[in-house]
């Protein structure tokens, strides 16, 4: 199993934001997640960090035959070089006289007990102990890991150049999975946004997957998941190929930053309870099934010990407070959290523009929305006034909607093309207008609304990549067009920070840095589901099928509120906002009463 140091890590956000966040954080021993969606940005910013380094760099070009899986495997590899670099460097500077090998230490949780040697020997009077003791504890000093984050659903087939599509091999997440399988790290990718058994049988293709004969796994595998059943499933998939989950992130539906994949009414609580009563199902499932497949394939599977095999659980999504965390941590019994959108605001670990940077600090509530902006099709968390939003009204108010799509990374449409376009394009969304202006069956009014949401789209594979850019000097701040999805939680944080003061907020070490009215995250998680489901009855058509869906996340969300009020019964933790869940309980209820009288009377009408 892998050696993390810290309770928290930061995960991966849009393509660009934290695409060399390993390069600044993980010689500090925190670890952080890659985006190798856009192989384009990787290669910008890879010959970036070459010449800053004064590394050797040869272009992989775009008609490459591989381009994409080389291009990965190139960024990852110098990626790997540069944390190699300064954590080395950082090894060799002496101890207790301030120096960045100090910081690496006083970072560390205090639970840490590389912490405790570091404090211990501080302590120490003979010089030659206390050099022996500095020597033995220098040697134990581990990086932050780099990790990989792959969407599993964002598969487009690329073209040929005849234009007729690829084979699956040459897909955009099959090749991204084969550029890291061909890289050097040994980290974790992490597979996110749904199951794809294609990509996941792909997996068995490459060794670093699995267990060497130490028992050692260069690439483990981290699922980001939704629920218990959603582990168990993809576990039994992958476990019948020999192929262990080391960790399963769970992630709010609503209360996370980027694509929000709203469950049927499931509230973190209750999600997290049935993990922490049933997570030994989960070796002891997949177990038997890894073991039959190295059998089957005359393979040796070493002797594990028990904790070697138990995958971790963490969980992400909209903490805010120390007290949240050991909430999560003690009652909950997660092994580790993610934190990823109060470190937006912090240059020393993420690539976020100045523009944007002020726009994140300044934000109120308000300014945070669920949007409609992501070809996907999927709720996309945004915030109001970026650079992307400006842009593409300028291009509406000039009557010239939508991207020259560049990149295609998201054209998954077929309504007027046989190949896939993006509906963030210009040549999708002309069609569409043009078919929208010719429906007779639709009034001038209904005509205008839809032909604005179809123009709302966002090319999001150029536009989440561009604040890196200009923020690393390699694009004018004057091309604007900055994209980025924060989670509601970064409302509560309103300047920039220190790597320092969040690792210290983070574990409690100093005064909070946001507010005590600061909604609990299980009482925001609330609130936002209920918005989601009022939304969600008001695009509805009012029939009998749609309030038996929405009576099921009704009662989804009662068995939510009853576990979020067992909590605020309980004694808060520090920083712990226990009074808002409360209150959001009370509240909410009486919300979901009138919506349910309103609809079921505008139903039986």
């Amino acid at each position: 199993m892998n050696t993390t140091l810290h309770n928290f890590h930061i995960p991966v956000m849009g393509t660009g934001h934290s695409i060399d966040s390993p390069i600044r954080v993980a010689h500090l021993g925190i670890s952080s997640a890659i985006s190798v969606v856009d192989d384009m940005l990787c290669e910008k910013i890879r010959k970036h960090y070459c010449s800053e380094f004064n590394l050797p760099y040869t272009n992989i070009p775009k008609s490459a035959a591989d381009g994409r899986a080389e291009r990965i495997t190139g960024y990852l590899n110098l990626v790997a070089n540069i944390v190699s670099q300064k954590f080395e460097k950082l090894k060799q500077l002496p101890l207790y006289c301030n120096s960045e090998k100090d910081r690496y230490f006083n970072l560390l949780p205090e639970s840490s007990p590389l912490k405790s040697a570091y404090k211990f020997i501080g302590s120490l009077t003979d010089s030659a102990e206390r050099q022996q003791q500095i020597d033995e504890l220098t040697s134990k000093m581990l990086p932050g890991s780099i990790d990989v984050n792959i969407m599993a659903k964002v598969d487009a087939l690329g073209l040929g150049s005849d234009g007729r599509p690829m084979s699956a091999e040459f897909s955009d997440a099959s090749a991204a999975l084969r550029g890291y399988a061909n890289s050097k790290l040994n980290s974790s990718l992490v597979l996110s946004a749904g199951f794809n058994p294609r990509l996941y049988g792909y997996l068995a293709e490459f060794k670093d997957f699995y267990r060497d004969a130490e028992g050692t796994i260069k690439k483990r595998l981290i699922l980001k998941v939704s629920d218990f059943r959603s582990a168990l499933i993809q576990g039994k998939f992958l476990a019948k190929k020999g192929l262990e989950v080391s960790e399963f992130r769970i992630e709010s539906g609503l209360n996370c930053g980027g694509h929000a994949f709203a469950s049927d009414g499931h509230l973190m609580p209750v999600l997290l309870r049935e993990f922490r009563e049933k997570r030994d199902e989960l070796p002891g499932t997949f177990m038997p099934m890894i073991r039959s497949y190295y059998e089957s394939k005359g393979k040796h599977l070493p002797e594990l010990a028990e904790e070697e095999m138990r995958p971790k659980i963490t969980v992400q999504g909209g903490i805010g407070t120390h007290g949240e965390m050991q909430r999560l941590l003690k009652d909950f019994e997660m092994d580790a959290t993610g934190w990823g959108s109060p470190f937006l605001l912090v240059p020393e670990a993420t690539c976020v523009d100045e523009f944007t940077s002020k726009l994140l600090a300044n934000a109120a509530e308000k300014d945070l929305y669920l949007s409609n902006v992501s070809p996907l099709g999927v709720p996309f968390n945004n915030i109001r006034g970026s650079g992307s939003e400006i842009h593409t009204r300028e291009l509406i108010e000039k009557g010239k909607p939508g991207s020259k799509c560049p990149k295609g990374h998201l054209a998954s449409n077929t309504e007027f093309t046989e190949n896939p376009i993006c509906t963030a394009s210009a040549q999708y969304q002309l069609l569409k207008i043009n078919q929208i202006k010719m429906n007779s069956e639709l009034t001038d009014e209904q005509k205008e609304t839809q032909a604005n949401r179809v123009m709302k789209k966002t090319c999001l594979c150029t536009n989440l990549g561009t604040g890196s850019l200009i923020r690393l000097g390699i694009m004018k701040p004057s091309y604007g067009r900055q994209e980025i999805c924060p989670g509601p939680n970064i409302a509560w944080f309103n300047r920039e920070y220190t790597l320092d003061e969040m690792t210290d907020h983070i574990y409690g070490r100093r005064e909070s840095l946001v507010p005590e009215e600061r909604p609990h995250m299980f009482a925001k998680e609330l609130t936002m589901y209920v918005d989601y489901l009022e939304m969600m009855m008001n695009q509805s058509e009012n029939e009998d099928s749609g309030l038996r869906k929405f009576e099921k996340m009704r009662r989804n969300l009662e068995d939510g509120m009853a576990v979020c009020l067992e909590i605020a019964d309980s004694d808060p933790y520090m920083d712990e906002n226990l009074k808002s869940l409360n209150s959001a309980v009370i509240n909410q209820r009486k919300r979901l009463n009138m919506l349910f009288e309103t609809y079921s009377v505008a139903v039986y009408l």
